[in-house]
Order: C-alpha cells, then sequence, then structure tokens
C-alpha cells in the first residue's frame, strides 16, 4: 500500500520525501504551531491522504474552512511551483468524499446522543457540577436504571430531577444524602445547556459508530466534518463531545490489533481543551482511552498551538508529529519551543530550537514512523498541498454536498419515542384517577334523581349541609311552639301551687 506523503525535507540537499506509513497510522500524532503557520492545511493533506487509501476520518471545522475538502481546489502559479519543489508528479485538482455534521444540524446533519448513553461523567463535565452535584447525578442514573426508565432527551432528564425531588426523603434514605440545594444547582445548570442549543443534541435517533466508517464504491474513506465554528465557543460541550465519541469507539470497537492500515483516524483539533479543567479521574480515562484505542485500529491525531497542550502521558503516545512554527516572544512560547525541541529525535544536521522560529508559512519539523515503528530523526520539511480547496465553501456547495449525502434521511428527522417523562406522566396520571376512583363510586349508590328539578325540591324540602329544609324548619318551630305553650302551663303551675293561686 502507497504511503501518505507528508512533505519533502529540506533540511540537506539530498534529503527526500517524508511519509507517513499507513501500517503506522494508528500509532497517533500531532500537529502543532501557532496560528497561521499552516496547521489546517496540513491536516487537509494528511485528511485527504488517509481517504485515498480508504481509512474513513472524523475531523472538527472550528474555523470554517476545513470544509474546502468537499470540492475541488484550483491550480495557480505559486501551487505549481510548490508541486515542482517537492516532485509530485500525479497532482490533480480534485475533492474528497465528505459527510457534514453539526450537534444544532444547521451546517450538517444532526449529531444526537441519548443522556444515557453520554452517562454521568461527562455529563457533569458538560454542566460544570462539582462533587456533591455529580453524586446526585449517580443517583439519578441508578434510579432511572432501577426503575426502567429510559433517559433519551433533556426533558427525561428533568422528569428524574422533578422526581428525585419529590421523593427526596425516601430517595436519601436508600441512595444517599440528595439536597435541595444540589437539586436547585443542576435545574440551573441544564437550563444553560438548554439555552446553548443541547435540546437538540440529545435525543434520537442517536449517531451510529457504523456511520463514520463509510468507504465510497470506489473505495475512498468518506471524510466526516463537524461543523465547530459555534460549538468551539462552549469549550466543555465541545470536548465533552469529542471525548464521548471516541469513548464510544473505543468501547464498542473489537480488537483487531496491529492493520496494514487504520479502520478509523480520530482528528480532534484545539486539543487543549480536551484537558483544560479535566479531573485527575478524567484525564486517567483519556489517557486510558489514547494508549489502547491504538489496537481497535483507530489513530487519534491532536492538533493544538503549543506541543505542551497535551499532557506528558499522552504526548508520549503520539509516534507521528508535524511541528510548524512557534515564535518564542514571551517565556510560555520560549517553554513551548523546549518542550517540541526536547521531543523529537536529534538530526545532527539540525538545530531544532532555532529552527522552530525559523520556518515559514507551509513548513514544519516533522518525524514519521519508519519500520518496525521506529521515530525518523526530525527533519525540517516542505508540506505538500492538498488537492482540494485551500479555504471556506459557500452555503450553496455546502447544500449541495449535504443533499446528496447517504445518511440526510436517516438524522434529519427527529424521533421521539415513550421514555422517562411520558413513563412518568402517565404514572402521575394513573394515581390521579385512582385516587378519584372512590369518590366516583359513592356518587354511583346516590339517587339518580338528585340533579335537575327533583334534586332542586328535594334541596327545599329536606335541605342540604348548609342550610334548613322546609320540614325541618317548620319542625323546629313547631318544637319551640309547643315547647313554649307546656313551658307556660308548667310554670303557672308551680308558681300557682307556691303562692297558693288557683288552678
Amino acid at each position: 500500500m502507497d504511503p501518505i506523503l507528508v512533505g519533502k525535507a529540506i533540511t540537506t540537499d539530498t534529503s527526500g520525501p517524508v511519509v507517513l506509513l499507513p501500517g503506522y497510522g494508528n500509532r497517533h500524532g500531532l500537529v502543532a504551531g501557532a496560528t497561521g503557520t499552516g496547521k489546517t492545511v496540513t491536516l487537509m493533506t494528511l485528511a485527504e491522504g488517509f481517504s485515498r487509501i480508504g481509512v474513513p476520518v472524523f475531523m472538527a471545522d472550528v474555523k470554517g474552512d476545513v470544509s474546502g475538502l468537499a470540492v475541488p481546489g484550483t491550480t495557480s502559479e505559486k501551487l505549481q511551483q510548490r508541486l515542482e519543489r517537492i516532485g509530485i508528479k500525479d497532482y490533480r485538482n480534485e475533492a474528497a468524499p465528505v459527510v457534514f455534521w453539526d450537534l444544532w444540524g444547521k451546517a450538517g446533519h444532526p449529531v444526537r446522543t441519548t443522556v444515557s448513553e453520554m452517562g454521568p461523567t461527562l455529563l457533569a463535565r458538560i454542566l460544570e457540577l462539582n462533587d456533591t452535584q455529580s453524586g446526585v447525578l449517580d443517583i439519578l442514573f441508578k434510579l432511572a436504571d432501577d426503575r426502567g426508565l429510559l433517559l433519551l432527551d433533556l426533558d427525561d432528564f428533568r422528569a428524574l430531577l422533578n422526581l428525585i425531588a419529590t421523593e427526596r426523603q425516601d430517595i436519601s434514605t436508600s441512595y444517599g444524602l440528595v439536597s435541595t440545594q444540589s437539586i436547585a444547582a443542576i435545574q440551573r445548570a441544564l437550563l444553560r445547556l438548554s439555552q446553548d442549543g443541547a435540546e437538540m443534541f440529545f435525543g434520537e435517533p442517536a449517531l451510529e459508530l457504523a456511520e463514520l466508517m463509510r468507504t465510497t464504491y470506489d473505495g475512498r474513506g468518506v471524510v466526516n466534518i463537524l461543523a465547530a465554528d459555534q460549538l468551539i465557543l462552549k469549550p466543555r460541550l465541545y470536548s465533552s463531545f469529542l471525548l464521548w465519541l471516541l469513548s464510544e469507539l473505543f468501547e464498542t470497537l473489537p480488537e483487531v490489533g496491529d492493520l496494514e492500515k487504520p479502520k478509523l483516524v480520530f482528528v480532534f483539533d484545539e486539543a487543549h481543551l480536551l484537558f483544560n479543567d479535566a479531573p485527575p479521574a478524567l484525564q486517567q480515562r483519556i489517557e486510558q482511552v489514547v494508549r489502547l484505542i491504538r489496537s481497535k485500529g483507530v489513530g487519534v491525531y491532536f492538533c493544538s498551538q503549543f506541543p505542551d497542550d497535551v499532557p506528558a502521558n499522552v504526548l508520549g503516545q503520539l509516534g507521528n508529529r508535524v511541528q510548524h512554527a512557534l515564535r518564542a516572544f514571551t517565556p510560555r512560547d520560549q517553554k513551548a519551543v523546549r518542550t517540541a525541541a526536547e521531543t523529537f529525535v536529534a538530526n545532527p544536521a539540525l538545530d531544532v530550537a532555532q529552527t522552530i522560529g525559523q520556518l515559514g508559512v507551509g513548513e514544519a519539523l516533522a518525524s514519521m514512523l519508519l519500520d518496525k515503528g521506529v521515530p525518523m530523526p526530525v527533519e525540517r520539511t516542505l508540506i505538500a498541498p492538498p488537492r482540494c480547496r485551500m479555504g471556506a465553501i459557500t452555503e450553496a456547495e455546502r447544500a449541495q454536498v449535504r443533499a446528496n449525502s447517504p445518511v440526510g434521511g436517516k438524522y434529519d428527522t427527529p424521533v421521539d419515542r415513550e421514555s422517562a417523562a411520558e413513563m412518568l406522566a402517565k404514572r402521575a396520571e394513573t394515581k390521579a384517577e385512582q385516587a378519584q376512583a372512590p369518590a366516583a363510586k359513592t356518587a354511583d349508590k346516590e339517587d339518580p334523581n338528585e340533579h335537575g328539578f327533583g334534586s332542586a325540591v328535594k334541596d327545599a324540602l329536606f335541605g342540604t349541609k348548609r342550610r334548613q329544609g322546609m320540614i325541618e324548619t317548620m319542625g323546629k318551630q313547631t318544637a319551640r311552639t309547643v315547647g313554649n305553650q307546656i313551658g307556660r302551663q308548667i310554670l303557672r303551675g308551680i308558681f300557682g301551687g307556691m303562692f297558693g293561686g288557683k288552678r
């Protein structure tokens, strides 16, 4: 299988091509460099190369210009000069097979997952919960499992929160203490997430990972592009979503060992967002996934401005590296230059630390894995140009690509099946009907003539609970009259006897 051309080494006059061997594409990689130094073009070149050898690619489009992979490029004098300098003879302008995705369904097909699939750990990170509030989230998921309640969308999530608030004392006894303050904090965080547009992200049909591993009829791998220009404004949602996707691949795909080429290449742009504010347990999980997912046939390529944005434990797993220019203007920049220089295999003909600051646009320091997984000495490399457009596409071009997509009919229309919210609503309705049943039975035993004119006559004669009827009033008046007369006769008799009066 032909290797992927990354560029041409220009360290010395006799330097040759720099290539990425397909058999080591699953050993992961790093593309780093300051803004405007050509990182995006390098990612597009790698994505096209993997696609041509039949490897599907998933990558985020943070700035909008990765979308150019979907349309052919144009030839220019500058491009011809670069092709001649690198020695590329079979170059032709062509588009890669692309499927656009978007969490909000605007710039691509909607990407959905369920609350259950996201899980409490990543969901707590998205909601920015503390340890106590995260514990309540663990209880919520356990309660849903115990009671057979499906957690699909945010309505289900809210319904479970309301259930916990209603049965808080019983749940605290069985599962652990749940405070009203924690429930309120989760509800507020959920409101913010909903306002950010996450209502469309949680639901069905959920994304099937097989959709990301498609190939075309002519054997090329499909390049899946996630529109992330708006998503990147919500860093925790962006990083948590991509980490969830990577974790799902890790847990779903079977062990395959080392293949002649990867089954999928996963590109994580703005990689520092994945590790910022991540708790130790989450960082450990990321390291585990990156280390072990290689055996599942998946290659992970991080892209960031500085190489030290990636923790050392993860950085040590990245065998294929491309370092674009860094400007050592600040102590932070100087530290990044030293880190980059120390992570490459030394080349006696090259001063790495000095060269990093001298690289031009489209140049990089590159080190790929050679036979038997041995890293090559670092080379100053002129990066090969991609065959697609190096820039964003128009809305009309995007709409055309989306209309021809093989997955549009499956994901563009949401599905709302019965889940926790509907099930709890039905149970509440059933309880209400059962509570009303005794009153209905009592009503059935009453006189059928109690309503209408007959009821009015009855109320007038016999009265109601609030007022007396005619019969009762007449009876009381008669009793009072008789009582008064008898009373007067008795009094007269008593006083007459006492004072000697006549009968």
